[in-house]
């Protein structure tokens, strides 16, 4: 009796070649779709219908069963509760590295173990060795370790990723070689449970927007913003303040909470943009810690997903917290946002940003 593994099935090309690829190495093969989100798009349409299609006609061609899973009270609990939590508190988060640890590797995990799988698989851009630990896909412009860091090894010995050691024209060209329906279907972007819809409309229905005003270094009132949690550190678009001052482009640059005020500056190399330590909490390994407290250690990192690797210094301090220092200034570090650290082709882990130390400690270029 051949091993059997459950595939995490979204309705894209990815998920879709993943379970065609075990299918055609002899596995027991079952696609389940997960359904996270309840609610319908813009246009009144429910867009997990159409994936849920997709898999379905996927699953049909490949001939392996098919199954949908409601996980909608657990992404809720889990995970949009933190988003809406650290909105609120005036950072930036990143819902998805815990919809994976929470959602895809916990829930889901524990629901394809329910139905007798040795193994889960999905459509990840990443690689995992024998010892569990997480390596980067083999695409570096599809690399997803950035997303995946807070999972740890014990879930990856039990987990397979069919697609990390291709590329993504290789996904697509095996996909339209298999007469999979998918093959050319469009990549999501965005966050999970919003997906294509305006962003700004959708975070609205869940926090009330408090407008105030934008105001500049020198403390001058340039302008007024609809709500702080509708920007980002580093943000040049949607300011609408533009032909003010020297006619340079301005820049989001500081959040004044207590007077619900936006920190605004001119010129893309603003020294406020600019930082090279920072605070993170949260720390989580994918295997051993790579240090004891206190002891630093330099490896690389990323603060955003596709960012060149940045070199930095790591110090871990008590209660999982870290203290990075980069050893290159670094643009728009965002509290709420991931600091991931890699060494070589492995991720380490990483934590969540919380505070930037030394905000205009210089301009210059930054990866």
């Amino acid at each position: 009796m051949s091993e059997r593994i459950v595939v995490g099935m979204s309705g894209g090309v990815d998920s879709s070649v993943a379970a065609l690829l075990l299918k055609e190495q002899g596995y027991d093969v079952v696609g389940v779709f997960m359904k996270n989100w309840e609610e319908q798009d813009e246009n009144g349409v429910c867009t997990a219908e159409s994936d849920w299609q997709d898999v379905q006609e996927v699953c049909d061609r490949i001939g392996v069963p098919a199954y949908s899973v409601n996980f909608a009270r657990e992404y809720w609990d889990r995970v949009f509760s933190y988003f809406l939590k650290e909105y609120q508190a005036g950072r930036t988060p990143n819902p998805d590295v815990l919809c994976n640890r929470e959602i895809k590797f916990r829930a889901f995990l524990d629901f394809a173990m329910s139905l007798g799988a040795a193994r889960m698989a999905t459509g990840h851009f990443v690689r995992t060795d024998g010892a569990g630990h997480l390596l980067r896909g083999a695409d570096p412009n599809k690399d997803q370790s950035y997303f995946l860091y807070m999972v740890r090894e014990e879930q990856f010995r039990r987990s397979i990723f069919p697609v990390g050691g291709m590329t993504k024209a290789q996904v697509r060209a095996l996909a339209e070689e298999r007469g999979l329906s998918v093959s050319r279907k469009k990549d999501s972007t965005g966050v999970c449970f919003i997906g294509e819809r305006n962003f700004r409309r959708f975070l609205a229905e869940y926090l009330p927007a408090q407008p105030g005003e934008m105001v500049s270094t020198e403390g001058e009132v340039v302008g007024r913003h609809d709500g702080l949690m509708y920007y980002t550190l580093g943000q040049r678009r949607g300011l609408g303040i533009g032909g003010r001052g020297d006619g340079r482009s301005w820049f989001v640059v500081g959040k004044d909470l207590a007077r619900n005020r936006l920190l605004v500056a001119q010129g893309e190399d603003h020294p406020l943009l600019y930082s090279t330590e920072s605070l993170a909490e949260d720390a989580t390994w994918v295997a051993e810690e790579p240090a004891e407290i206190g002891q630093p250690f330099r490896c690389t990192a990323k603060y955003r997903y596709r960012q060149p690797d940045q070199p930095v210094e790591v110090t871990r301090l008590d209660g999982n917290r870290l203290r990075i220092r980069s050893l290159v200034p670094q643009r728009a570090v965002t509290p709420g946002q991931s600091a991931v650290l890699y060494e070589g082709e492995r991720c380490l882990g990483g934590a969540i940003v919380t505070e930037v130390l030394d905000p205009g400690c210089a301009a210059g270029n930054a990866g």
